[in-house]
């Protein structure tokens, strides 16, 4: 977790920037320490916002980085660049500890673990913040640090858990097990319940709110395979009169939508990187494109398939690919990075109720999503088993290239290695990303890696 000591602007604080190692660094003629940030209220919401746009701009939760290694490494998206690369090698599941991709990943997590820690630590130590408004600062920082450790922990499995900014502690942590990470995340986020109101601080719902922490420890019970405990958050949050399904496929992501829990707002108007990173006309994909599989796994009448991907015909070659943002200008009013929508607690609610054989409740949530596509809903007599598979097939329609929801949802349900039909290099210890080997020799305690590599 190379990380130096955060950088605290005047105007706002871009906190832990990436490092050799853990060092102290004198604060800069220009800058202000962490106690003048923390005096008022208004410097504590612009370290906050920093923290957001440096999570739109570099993390898990960051459009188009890891969502595009995952859809590639899983069965969405086939590479087509013709030169060895980090990326070409995730694709064809053939990463190593050195890959540049995975640093990349575990390296902007920690960032944007240590920032929320510093900004938590801030805050607790500031005796001039009112305490309504530290508590949606230690809120939102702290959903922010767990979101960023459930990624972690679903593709490293063991993971350091730094809850402090003291290097001291930190260069030396040793991992925890996975299974205690999802306990120390579960009592992150009922915490993070009691700091949040139910009500969004920003009416475009760029910050999360109360519904958004339930929904991480809604994801947290069912990596845990406790059903029962989403069901009845999940419940909570789809009877939320803050919600609704949004009918019109072409609105689905546009900012507006009252189907929208949370999203990352792009700054200055900008483009989102998934509007660009997937188009090409004209000519074949030289970068990435939807995998056959994927394509095919639509019927033609379904209107994600006409809305949410393109045919590019190229030399007799059909290629599709990813259109689900559309605003390609430099002048973007109409969308912004979607993070959660109520459609994923719709198809969690219908997988968790299915898991207690509530076969009948779980149909209402999944033909929501199916209808809205115009595909004919599911039925009664429906056996558990062929429901789970419809759920994961639906996920698999609704979220293509959306969050990495591909790999969690198969690796929550147990179904990672049916990738061994179309990736012939899928091997079982995948499921899991090898430990940066840069943080193993900067931490000999991240010993032992991770199994096969």
């Amino acid at each position: 977790m190379k990380i130096i000591n955060h950088i605290i602007l005047v105007a706002i604080i871009l906190v832990a920037a990436s490092c050799e190692k853990l060092i102290d660094v004198d604060i800069p003629n220009n800058q202000i320490d962490r106690e003048t940030v923390f005096k008022d209220v208004q410097t504590a919401n612009a370290a906050l916002a920093a923290l957001y746009a440096d999570a739109l701009k570099g993390s898990p939760i960051a459009g188009g980085n890891l969502e595009t290694y995952l859809s590639a490494y899983t069965d969405e998206l086939d590479n087509y660049t013709t030169v060895a690369s980090d990326s070409r090698d995730l694709f064809l599941n053939q990463q190593i500890d050195t890959n540049s991709l995975i640093y990349s990943v575990w390296s902007s997590a920690y960032k944007q673990i240590y920032s929320a820690n510093s900004i938590l630590e801030g805050v607790q130590q500031s005796t001039s913040i009112a305490a309504s408004d530290k508590k949606y600062l230690k809120g939102e920082a702290l959903l922010l640090r767990t979101i960023m450790f459930f990624y972690l922990n679903q593709l490293y499995g063991d993971i350091p858990y730094p809850e402090t900014t003291d290097y001291k502690i930190n260069n030396i942590l040793p991992k925890m097990a996975s299974q205690q990470v999802l306990i120390k995340m579960e009592s992150d986020l009922s915490e993070t319940l009691t700091l949040l109101s139910d009500e969004y601080r920003n009416t475009e719902r760029i910050y999360p709110n109360k519904m958004v922490a339930r929904l991480l420890l809604a994801k947290v019970y069912m990596a845990k395979q406790e059903w029962n405990k989403a069901e009845i958050i999940l419940k909570e949050i789809s009877q939320s009169p803050l919600y609704q399904l949004e009918n019109d496929i072409t609105k689905v992501f546009q900012k507006t939508g009252k189907h929208i829990l949370w999203q990352l707002k792009p700054n200055n108007n900008q483009s989102l990187s998934q509007a660009s990173l997937y188009y090409f006309t004209n000519s074949a994909p030289s970068t990435y494109a939807l995998s056959e599989g994927l394509v095919t796994s639509f019927s033609n009448n379904d209107l994600r398939k006409q809305q949410w991907m393109a045919p590019v015909i190229f030399n007799g070659k059909t290629y599709y690919r990813a259109e689900k943002y559309k605003n390609r200008g430099g002048n973007n009013m109409t969308e912004y990075s979607i993070v959660f929508r109520l459609e994923e607690v719709y198809l969690l609610l219908a997988e968790a109720l299915t898991q207690q054989d509530k076969i009948g409740e779980a149909l209402a949530f999944i033909n929501a999503t199916r209808q809205r596509a115009q595909l004919s809903p599911l039925i009664l007599p429906i056996t558990k088993n062929l429901l789970l598979e419809q759920i994961l097939l639906e996920n698999r329609k609704e979220y293509f290239t959306e969050m990495g929801h591909r790999f969690l949802d198969l690796k929550r349900t147990g179904n990672l290695n049916i990738l061994t039909a179309t990736k012939p290099n899928w091997k079982d210890y995948h499921k899991l990303w090898p430990v940066p080997q840069k943080e193993i020799l900067l931490n000999a305690n991240l010993k032992p890696q991770n199994t096969g590599y």
